[in-house]
């Protein structure tokens, strides 16, 4: 009897089947042809074309199933398993509709950035700019994300029944279910935060926890930050609001630098300083800004001599203090290795004690 009955509803989807398929199939070929039509006559670079790269394959599955659910509907009513197929079909073209518009908003992020490209002389603004939106793009996606799931949810009767009575309780439920994401929301609004007041941007240089590292990428709820080694520190948005961390980079990339040198009292000052002009304007780091020698600390052992320079950005200015100290050090071994850091001492002699 069961074999009986599948044959039967197979022998009657059989016109319907083939229907739907052929509709389906001439809507994915004048797709595709429309798609390369398109692409063939526009710009890469065009707003429009941006945006149709971005959702071209999950808009092409949202038509196909807009047009299965259209055949579904016009089939006839006593077909077998047809109010299953048609909640199939609705809840993929649900989900479709959901990508499709997760891609979209992301290609609204790719449109400002790629709008506001990275000039010289207008790097700040378009790093601001990119974080803004890459901040406010993601939480947009997870908005979105929320609403195509919870509307698939709710295609489900039991889903809609739990629903209606769910409402009586939502103040507790509500409650709970804050306490529950507290780290999720609170690196969320952390985020919009940061994505409003700017305490950092893409490419920022930054010191974190004793770490010189670039900000490498931001997500809805962290932060990725490229270290100068090249490993990748992980840190949560919240983690921003709630310590303190330096930017080196906040409003221009320039940056001072120092080499302190501990020597000895006897030491020529005069030589150091143009060993140390010699080696600046030597040097391609060097902006040509500040040029300082200073001796700052004078004690039991020497003196330490700072000399304080310039340069255009964090990297330079490390290259330049290493260059500056190797050349420091090199030019007193070989002039003056008396003057390098030593131990003074002063013996004392003591009378000898008178015999028995």
């Amino acid at each position: 009897m069961m074999l009986e009955a599948m044959r039967n509803g197979l022998e009657a989807w059989l016109v319907p089947g083939l229907s739907a398929l052929i509709a389906v199939a001439a809507t994915w070929l004048g797709y595709r042809l429309a798609l390369a039509a398109v692409r063939k006559f526009s710009e890469d670079t065009s707003v429009a074309r941006l945006f149709l790269d971005a959702a071209a394959k999950a808009l092409g599955l949202f038509l196909c199933l807009l047009v299965l659910n259209g055949v579904l509907e016009a089939a006839p009513a006593d077909l077998p398993w047809l109010s299953q197929l048609q909640h199939l079909a609705t809840l993929l073209l649900i989900l479709a509709l959901t990508w499709a518009a997760v891609r979209c908003t992301s290609a609204i992020g790719d449109v400002i950035v790629k709008l506001n490209p990275v000039l010289e002389g207008k790097w700040k603004r378009a790093r601001k700019v990119e974080t803004q939106t890459r901040f406010l793009v993601r939480a947009l996606n997870i908005i979105v994300v929320i609403v195509g799931f919870g509307v698939a949810l709710m295609t489900f009767e039991p889903v809609q029944q739990v629903g209606a009575s769910l409402l009586a309780s939502a103040g507790i439920g509500g409650i709970i279910l804050g306490f529950a994401a507290r780290p999720v929301l609170s690196n969320l609004l952390a985020g919009m935060q940061i994505a409003l007041t700017q305490p950092f941007r893409i490419d920022d240089v930054l010191h974190v926890q004793g770490e010189w590292c670039w900000v490498e990428e931001v997500t809805a709820t962290y932060v990725v930050l490229r270290v100068w080694d090249l490993r990748r520190l992980v840190v949560p948005l919240q983690w921003f609001i709630e310590n303190p961390f330096q930017n080196w980079s906040r409003n221009t990339t320039d940056l001072l630098g120092a080499v302190n040198l501990w020597l000895d009292y006897s030491t020529p000052l005069e030589p150091l300083r143009q060993e140390f002009s010699r080696l600046l304007k030597a040097s391609s780091q060097w902006d040509g800004k500040t040029e300082t020698v200073q001796v700052i600390e004078a004690g039991e052992r020497g003196i330490q001599v700072r000399f304080l320079m310039s340069a255009g950005d964090s990297s330079q200015n490390w290259d330049l203090r290493c260059a500056v100290r190797e050349g420091l050090v090199s030019f007193v071994q070989e002039h003056y290795p008396d003057c390098l850091p030593r131990m003074r001492a002063q013996l004392m002699e003591h009378d000898e004690p008178d015999g028995p």
